[in-house]
Parts: C-alpha cells; sequence; structure tokens
C-alpha cells in the first residue's frame, strides 16, 4: 500500500473542500499553490494548523462577545433573613434597618437575541426568579434596567426586555445544536464571580444528558456537557462553537457527588434548541403551556419487567403511578400500562412520553398506544395543562388507588393475574415493588424490584390500598418489619 504523507493528505482534504490546487511536492510550494498565509509567515506546518485554531476561536469570541451581558439581579431577603431583621431584639441592638438590608444581589449572565425586529436578553430562568429590580451590562459598561418579558422553569429560560433604547447593543447568532457532536470546541462566556466578560475554552464532552435540577425539582433533558470552566455567575451565558454561533445557555456547575467526591471538568448547557422551542410563547405569550397527561413513567429494564411480568424486549414507557383526575386517569390508563405510541410519534423510552406530551397543546385529544397484560389497546386522551417545576412537588403525594407514595424509597404496584402466575402466587392479594430508590432504607435492607409484600408488621396486606393504609401511620425512622415473598420462599424484612 503506498504510504500517504500529511502533505497529501491535507490536498486531499483541500479538493474534497473544492478547492483547485496544483500537485506539489514540498511544503514551500505548497504554500504558494494555496495561499495559506499561516504557513508562509511561521514555514512551520504545524504552526500553521495550531494558529488556524487559535485564529476560529477568535472570531467566534469576536462573534458573541460584544453580545454578552452582565445580569445584575436585586432579590428580596429570604425569609429568615427578613425575620432576623425585623426582630425586636435584634432593632433595639442594632437599629431598624435600611429597605436595602432588606435585599440581596445576585449576578447572573446573558446575551442579546434578534427576535424579529426587536432585541432581547436570554438568561436562565433561576438567575431572575423573585427579582425585585434586573439590570444588564454590556461589555462596554453601559447599563440598563431590564424586565422579565417571559420565564419557563421547564427548560430554566427566561426573556428580558431591555428599558429604553437597545439598538447599540449586538446581537448573538444562534446555532443547531442538534448538530452538536463530543469533541467540538465549547466556549463559554459570562461573568463569572462577577468577573464581567470571562471566556474559557473546552470541548463538548457529552451529550444528551438528562440531569435532575440541583433543587430536584424536575429534570434537564438533552443536556450538552462541556468541560469549558464555569462558575457561579456564568448562569445564563451563552456556550458557543468555533463559528461563533450560541449552541446552549451555560445552567449547572457540577463540583461535588453526594458522597463528597470532588468533581472538575463537568458542566451543562440547555441546548439552544430547546430554547428555540419555546421562544415564540415567550415573547407572544409570557409563558409556556404544555401538556399534560398525569402519570409518572420509567423505561422497561430487566428489573421493572421482572417486577411486573411484561415481556423485557417490550419497547415503552413503563407506567408507575397515575394521577387521580388526570387525563391518563379519565382516559382508563392503567398502572403498570407500557405507553408505545402518543399521536405519531413511538415511544421508546420514558423521555419520549415527556418530550411528545410536552410538544402537544393544552386541550387536544391524542390517540395513545399502550400495552396491558400482552394485549395492545388504544385509549383517547384529552391532554391537560402541565403544572410548574414547584408545583409538580405536591404531586408526589397525589395517588389513585393503583399506586403508592413510595415510603421507605419503596413504589409498590398491585399484583395481576398474570404476574400472580409468574411469581408464583395463588391469589392477587399483596404488592409487588417496583422501583427502590437509590440509597433508601429498602435498597439497603435489600428489598428489590420483584419482590412481593404480603403484610406490614405482621398485618396482612392486601392491595395498595392497604398498603397505603397500613403505612400511613409509621413514622419515618420507626423500624418496619415486611412480610416478603420472593422466588418462592417466604421471609421477613426490618427496615
Amino acid at each position: 500500500m503506498r504510504k500517504i504523507t500529511l502533505i497529501g493528505l491535507l490536498v486531499l482534504v483541500l479538493v474534497g473542500a473544492g478547492l483547485t490546487i496544483a500537485w506539489v511536492r514540498s511544503p514551500d510550494s505548497f504554500v504558494r499553490a494555496t495561499g495559506v498565509a499561516a504557513v508562509a509567515q511561521s514555514g512551520d506546518l504545524n504552526q500553521a494548523i495550531a494558529d488556524s485554531g487559535q485564529n476560529a476561536v477568535k472570531q467566534a469570541i469576536a462573534a458573541v462577545g460584544p453580545a454578552v451581558v452582565r445580569v445584575d439581579v436585586t432579590l428580596a431577603a429570604s425569609s429568615s433573613m427578613s425575620d432576623l431583621l425585623n426582630d425586636p431584639l435584634f432593632r433595639q441592638f442594632f437599629g431598624t434597618p435600611s429597605p436595602n438590608q432588606q435585599e440581596t444581589k445576585a449576578v447572573g449572565s446573558g446575551f442579546v437575541i434578534l427576535y424579529g425586529t426587536d432585541k432581547y436578553v436570554l438568561t436562565n430562568a433561576h438567575v431572575v426568579a423573585d427579582a425585585n429590580s434586573i439590570q444588564v451590562v454590556d461589555s462596554a459598561g453601559t447599563t440598563w434596567d431590564a424586565e422579565v418579558v417571559g420565564a419557563d422553569d421547564v427548560v430554566d429560560v427566561a426573556v428580558l426586555r431591555v428599558v429604553g433604547d437597545a439598538s447599540s447593543l449586538a446581537s448573538a447568532t444562534l446555532g443547531d445544536s442538534d448538530a452538536v457532536e463530543m469533541g467540538d470546541w465549547a466556549i463559554a462566556i459570562g461573568n463569572p464571580l462577577g468577573l464581567s466578560y470571562t471566556v474559557t475554552l473546552g470541548i463538548v464532552s457529552a451529550i444528551g444528558r438528562d440531569m435532575r435540577k440541583p433543587d430536584g425539582a424536575g429534570t434537564f433533558y438533552n443536556l450538552i456537557q462541556t468541560d469549558a470552566a464555569i462558575n457561579p455567575g456564568n448562569s445564563g451565558g451563552p456556550l458557543v462553537n468555533s463559528r461563533g454561533e450560541v449552541i446552549g445557555i451555560n445552567t449547572m456547575i457540577t463540583r461535588s457527588t453526594g458522597s463528597g467526591v470532588t468533581i472538575e471538568g463537568i458542566n451543562f448547557a440547555i441546548p439552544i434548541n430547546s430554547v428555540k422551542g419555546v421562544l415564540t410563547q415567550l415573547v407572544e405569550d409570557g409563558k409556556v403551556r404544555r401538556g399534560w397527561l398525569g402519570v409518572a413513567i420509567g423505561d422497561v429494564t430487566a428489573a421493572s419487567a421482572e417486577a411486573t411480568g411484561i415481556d423485557p424486549n417490550l419497547k415503552g414507557a413503563l407506567v408507575t403511578r397515575i394521577f387521580p383526575g388526570d387525563p391518563a386517569d379519565v382516559a382508563g390508563i392503567k398502572l403498570i400500562d407500557v405507553i408505545t405510541r402518543i399521536g405519531e410519534t413511538v415511544v421508546a423510552s420514558a423521555e419520549d412520553v415527556s418530550l411528545a406530551v410536552g410538544g402537544l397543546a393544552v386541550g387536544i385529544t391524542v390517540e395513545i398506544e399502550l400495552v396491558r397484560e400482552g394485549q395492545t389497546l388504544v385509549v383517547q386522551a384529552t391532554l391537560g395543562e402541565r403544572p410548574s417545576e414547584a408545583d409538580l412537588a405536591d404531586y408526589t403525594g397525589k395517588t389513585t388507588d393503583a399506586a403508592s407514595a413510595a415510603p421507605f424509597g419503596v413504589t409498590v404496584g398491585p399484583i395481576t393475574e398474570v404476574m400472580a402466575g409468574q411469581l408464583g402466587l395463588n391469589s392477587t392479594e399483596g404488592v409487588v415493588i417496583m422501583e427502590i430508590a437509590s440509597g433508601s432504607r429498602a435498597e439497603r435492607a435489600g428489598l428489590t424490584a420483584g419482590d412481593v409484600i404480603l403484610g406490614v408488621n405482621r398485618k396482612a396486606v392486601e392491595s395498595v390500598d392497604a398498603w397505603n393504609a397500613a403505612i400511613a401511620s409509621i413514622g419515618t425512622d420507626e423500624q418496619v418489619t415486611l412480610t416478603v415473598f420472593r422466588a418462592g420462599r417466604l421471609g421477613f424484612v426490618a427496615l
């Protein structure tokens, strides 16, 4: 096989790019034929490649940098701080606090975009949440008052309007986050720790990350992971590709695990296409209205298949909880159903359900295909409106007769006839464990999905209702003894 030289390879690349060149044998003649200025200046091909890369980064920064702003937010003091400042004893010794003492300040980042003929500032919703006042400061130090046009706590994006003439503000170009690949350059621009106009460089280290939000209220979907350094104050700033296009909004920093392990170089940005999908509603309506089915769902795994008796090869989303009175309940969807299609969208995972339903309009009726005990069924569901992330937290204790509130880290479901046969039971009395929360008392006690609970503290449990009633009066720190059936054997497990 003939050896291909570096110069020959570059020639092939350039030809593939549509450039017409002459075949040359030496680097000098290559330089003359192609007119690569950097090589001509340095006389070194490797240096030319490095210079061209650095120039691309500089051009990307120059394209987006002028559109980046600092977002200064004034917030009301926390309730605990307000109580302290208003306490009579505090006032006796320190006097009556001034209005400024009743406020706190925070700093974030943002960037200007052009929507139609108007300019707006994009930032994270959490940056401006509960703000008493907002100001944006450009790279030249000019300050504008700003107001929230619309915000969405699901995507975590807010649109701000600058008060006054914004014509002098530069705007950024939005890219296509669906085209982002691992290894792409990633440039973060923002105001970490209040240090305005700070630029960091890294690569896209992963795509498609789903991460629980830091406050525990909801999940971020399809995040871009990068090792470009991000710190407090970067939130809301742009993540930029090497072409000078915004591909994401920097939003989440990971510094340590729950066990205290220090983490470096793992940061996350909201993909800009997710922002594009809600931008029109935010600008025109001030909020995003999403469809709502009213179910909790999970992927079909080997463990959940064994626990529920469903086919482990079935592609879809397993219904693990149904909220009473919501569209799924009204439509007749039941616990342990596997959703395989919503409208025209084929469902292969739990995430597909969230994205499909969230992309549909409130109030429309959609056809849902599901598998129940091996049979394919089709139901019609009229979608409601998805609650806010904060309101969704109230749903954790809202269940139907077919679901539990996951005490001790255990989520249980009813035992169907098919399931009873597969588990070797003579009846459908009892409940089956569907999910075990990581790190919970149940996991530490050795319980697993598929275990059947027949009793609580030596008293029989015939159904999910009986399970909920049995554990309702048990404190979270009290010891509990469960009667458990597993692999044909009956035993006791202490929590």
